[in-house]
């Protein structure tokens, strides 16, 4: 690839610019004092350049596992574009045409929900949820069933409430006190099983949830929020038996569940939305990263007629309806981008070649295993990925976090190779590799990235 005129030439303005002016996210800039921050340039298929015109192979879509359909897609700079001349914005109080139209795309996919709520990341999808929740409580029950369920490892947004339902400590860690009414429930990790090997795993850890809600009373807990496989928790897909009996706990003390697909919606999994793997028919489903592949700002918290209905069950009451507003969920740059996004995904049947990569990908990986007796643990589905790295096999000791990060550092610095993991988020925990390549992987750039943590793995000083 040609690199643009800017990419080509001299950045050291912007570079300074950047170390005079820009906070950086998740990133201690103390550093900064001595090198220069990574301005990413440009960027085309599943490649970036940075400000030295270096080539990176991104195995982790936009860093954040958000760039599903990859880089440079010009048409959907295009429909935004064209849609922001035409009508850029106005309040979601009225709607607008690539709104309406997205919806109904997006419904058709979902079986057994009706209703788009708009706003702009993954935590404010979530907090949309959690008000809906404490809003019904308020309506229906008095204000009593107002507790709402997270899981040990999940993630769901960086805010203060969102946090507050996060089971990542070390990610929680100095933004207390915390919102009240969310309580946890155990980890469903079989790998680090808390019972050992045993059969049943899966419906064990899904009765744990029973507890909790037995302890903390029925008539009190309104909802739980599950990631459908945990992300940046150590890429943990549910066992089986687990979903199945989640289910059907919800149902028996009628806890409203709510689905965070913000990072394996839009395919990343094989399947449009993860929780479509197990059966699940969720209240509540939550999303964004995927939606624009990143080329626009946009969430969508989803619900069925029945939790919509409940805002709409005594129109007397001025408090009674969804009393909430996304300012920038008004804008038709998100959901014109999502269209596009949504007919690249379907036209280049990007769920089925997620299903053959991811494949390829995990074979290439349990290779890897069969090699390094460093890798534990190989886990995941379609194009989402983790290894665990271990002292040991027997005792599955996690590695210390470093010792990953070395992993990371030299597949950046000796094969250009973009990949993640689990940092600064779980104690003692932080020790799985995390890949999430673009939905357009080929097996060519599949076997860059194994090649490049073959590489990493053979170097490593554990």
């Amino acid at each position: 690839m040609n690199l643009s005129f800017e990419a080509t030439n001299n950045l050291d303005d912007v570079i300074e610019s950047d170390r005079a002016h820009i906070w950086h996210h998740l990133v201690q800039h103390k550093k900064f004092e001595a090198q220069d921050p990574l301005i990413i340039v440009e960027g085309k298929g599943m490649r970036v350049w940075n400000q030295t015109g270096r080539e990176l192979l991104d195995a982790v879509s936009g860093g954040v596992w958000t760039v599903n359909v990859g880089y440079g897609r010009a048409t959907i700079a295009d429909a935004v574009r064209d849609q922001l001349v035409k009508m850029n914005y106005f309040a979601g109080s009225a709607g607008t045409i690539p709104g309406a139209r997205f919806a109904e795309k997006l419904i058709a996919k979902m079986p057994g929900l009706s209703r788009v709520y708009y706003s702009n990341s993954g935590s404010e999808a979530n907090e949309k949820a959690y008000k809906i929740v404490r809003q019904i409580s308020h309506n229906k029950y008095e204000g009593k069933k107002y507790k709402i369920l997270y899981r040990e490892r999940d993630y769901h947004g960086t805010t203060i409430t969102t946090l507050s339902s996060g089971g990542q400590d070390e990610r929680r860690g100095q933004y207390g006190p915390f919102t009240p009414g969310f309580v946890e429930v155990p980890h469903c990790l079989e790998y680090h099983s808390q019972w050992g090997d045993v059969e049943d795993y899966g419906v064990r850890a899904a009765n744990e949830i029973e507890k909790v809600i037995l302890r903390e009373g029925a008539d009190t807990v309104g909802a739980m929020i599950l990631e459908p496989i945990t992300a940046g928790g150590g890429v943990i897909e549910p066992p089986l038996g687990y979903w199945d009996r989640v289910q059907e706990i919800c149902k028996t003390y009628n806890v409203l569940l709510i689905i965070d697909e913000v990072v394996c919606g839009m395919g990343r999994t094989g399947t449009w939305f993860g929780y479509q793997h197990y059966g699940v028919q969720p209240d509540m489903v939550t999303m964004a990263k995927g939606v624009a592949s990143g080329y626009a700002a946009i969430s969508c918290t989803v619900t069925t007629e029945d939790v919509f209905n409940e805002f709409k069950a005594n129109p007397d009451d001025p408090m009674s309806y969804f009393r909430d507003i996304s300012t920038f969920g008004g804008c038709t740059a998100g959901p014109a981008a999502a269209l596009e996004n949504m007919r690249i995904l379907e036209d280049e049947n990007l769920l089925e070649n997620t299903t053959a990569m991811g494949e390829y990908l995990l074979e290439k990986l349990d290779g890897l295993k069969a090699k390094y007796e460093i890798i534990g643990d190989v886990r995941g589905k379609g194009l989402f990925c983790g290894l665990e790295l271990v002292t040991d096999r027997d005792s599955r000791q996690p590695v210390d976090e470093a010792i990953a990060q070395s992993i990371v550092s030299d597949c950046l610095a000796n094969a250009a190779v973009i990949i993640g993991m689990t940092n600064r988020s779980i104690p003692g925990m932080n020790n799985t590799l995390c890949l999430s390549p673009a939905l357009i992987s080929s097996k060519n750039e599949i076997d860059e990235i194994c090649a490049a943590i073959d590489g990493a793995l053979s170097r490593v000083d554990a």
